[in-house]
């Protein structure tokens, strides 16, 4: 069973592979299926600003390609220097993505503690929504 500290590790290293030559804002994303598989992803800039992919859309994308769709844990680590001690929380389309594949109880590991993904997004759109 990983520790949120080495979960939280983990995304600190996905972040030194991150290309983000325009922001120099480096997030890495380290997400822990409920069978323990450990999927790691890192932001990834465009020329074209709009086609950039965040880490945590990365981490999911990699997942969900080879077959894994359930999720217990996340942690998520970014900075513009070698300091990741201060929280980088998922935007909103990472949340919306994370919501898709996870339950309100999806346990979000950031630099200065965990959250649960209703903390963030409370009112999530979903399936029921489209009823």
């Amino acid at each position: 069973m990983m520790t949120d500290k080495e979960l939280f590790d983990e995304a600190v290293k996905a972040a030194q592979h991150s290309y983000s030559p325009y922001s120099h804002f480096r997030v890495g994303a380290a997400l822990l299926s409920k069978d323990g598989r450990l999927f790691i992803g890192c932001n990834i800039e465009n020329a074209s600003y709009s086609l950039a992919n965040c880490a945590e859309r990365t981490a999911v994308f990699k997942a969900v390609s080879e077959g894994v769709t359930e999720f217990k844990a996340i942690a998520v680590a970014g900075s513009s220097t070698e300091d990741f001690t201060s929280p980088c929380p998922p935007c909103g389309a990472c949340l919306q993505v994370l919501s898709e594949f996870c339950g309100d109880d999806l346990v979000i590991i950031l630099a200065k503690g965990w959250f649960k993904l209703s903390d963030f997004l409370p009112m999530r759109f979903d399936s029921a929504s489209m009823k």
